[in-house]
């Protein structure tokens, strides 16, 4: 099967701006292994399209993995705002400048070097040894676990169902070619085996998949059942001095947002705020706005409500720093901050 599927592959692969085309790869053209981590760490819970411009935009600021690891992390954060799951940015930073210090500026081939490096666990490391180094390490990532279940009609849920999907990868990863065989499938997951609609009559895999045989491939991978998330409340304090500068902080490196620039506010709660026990960050005349901002985190749902106040020249925050107006990016917000920053400019130009 992998012979069937690297044929197609060479003839309908994707055009990523981190991917050598297989025609170059068996010209000798091999990968970047920075490209190809950086992808990977970029594209975690994140879509192929929305990667496409932070990747070009890291790669043309920091074309090489020295100059990541020599980046100020303000500057890695503000430019990785608005791609979410910032752990991923914080651990970034910490690979890079591992990379260099431990291994001269070369990612490593070897498979279990890559997992001792910080962010990298066991589908990255795959990933960039059979992409990068050609190494025959079989990737699982959705596209993936799809393409298995429905080949072999595994009918157990997800994640119960992950080691015998991985097992199945395992088999069908060629010593030849892996990382191309690598991209294949995970191609094949995302143009034709979809999660709704699967393109079965184009498949290059269509006559030994099971569950085309048994008529059951849109109900596959199955999975266990999510519980709902709850709903969390917190404030958020917009305040700005009379000469434009704007109060923000830099939340702490550890936990939601880390080491990400914000507006101060309170802790998010599990309780509605009709009356927080919230302490504003300097003293002022501070107002609620009309609206709420409403994001979705992985494990819960979050409701803000804005608090914004003038604040004169001489203002002492507590908490925070005021930033200059024209050193304030609005896009160097992650996307919850993003939005309480875009209500109130709405409300201003109503």
């Amino acid at each position: 099967m992998s012979v069937i599927l690297l044929g197609w592959y060479d003839a309908n692969a994707r055009q990523m701006p981190w991917r050598v085309p297989p025609q170059d790869r068996a010209a000798g053209v091999l990968p970047d292994p920075y490209a190809v981590w950086m992808s990977e760490i970029m594209l975690q819970q994140t879509t192929v399209a929305t990667v496409k411009d932070y990747f070009r935009r890291f790669i043309i600021r920091w074309p090489t993995v020295r100059d990541l690891a020599s980046a100020q992390d303000a500057d890695v954060m503000g430019e990785w705002a608005g791609l979410g799951y910032y752990a991923r940015a914080r651990n970034l930073l910490k690979c890079a400048r591992a990379v260099v210090e431990e291994h001269g500026g070369m990612f490593p081939a070897d498979h279990d070097a890559l997992l001792k490096l910080p962010g990298i666990g066991p589908y990255t490391a795959a990933a960039v040894s059979s992409i990068a180094f050609d190494l025959p390490h079989a990737v699982l990532d959705g596209n993936v676990e799809r393409v298995m279940a429905r080949l072999y009609d595994i009918h157990t849920p997800l994640p119960e169902s992950k080691p015998l999907l991985m097992e199945h990868a395992r088999a069908l990863t060629p010593q030849q070619r892996s990382g191309d065989y690598a991209q294949a499938v995970m191609d094949l997951g995302a143009t034709i085996c979809t999660p709704k609609s699967p393109a079965c009559g184009i498949c290059p895999l269509q006559a030994p998949c099971a569950a085309r045989k048994a008529g059951t491939m849109t109900e596959l991978p199955k999975k266990t059942p999510k519980k709902a998330k709850p709903t969390r409340h917190g404030t958020v304090y917009l305040g700005r001095r009379l000469d434009g500068a704007w109060l923000l902080e830099t939340r702490p490196d550890k936990g939601l947002l880390g080491g990400m620039l914000g507006w101060p506010g309170s802790d998010w709660v599990d309780v509605t705020l009709d009356h927080p026990d919230s302490i504003p960050p300097v003293t002022g005349t501070w107002e609620e706005q009309e609206g709420e901002v409403r994001h979705t985190f992985t494990h819960f749902h979050l409701i803000l409500r804005i608090m914004t106040a003038e604040l004169p020249r001489d203002a002492e925050p507590q908490c925070g720093v005021f930033k200059p107006h024209n050193e304030f990016r609005p896009s160097d917000l992650p996307t919850v901050m993003r939005k309480a920053f875009d209500l109130i400019q709405q409300d201003n130009m109503s």
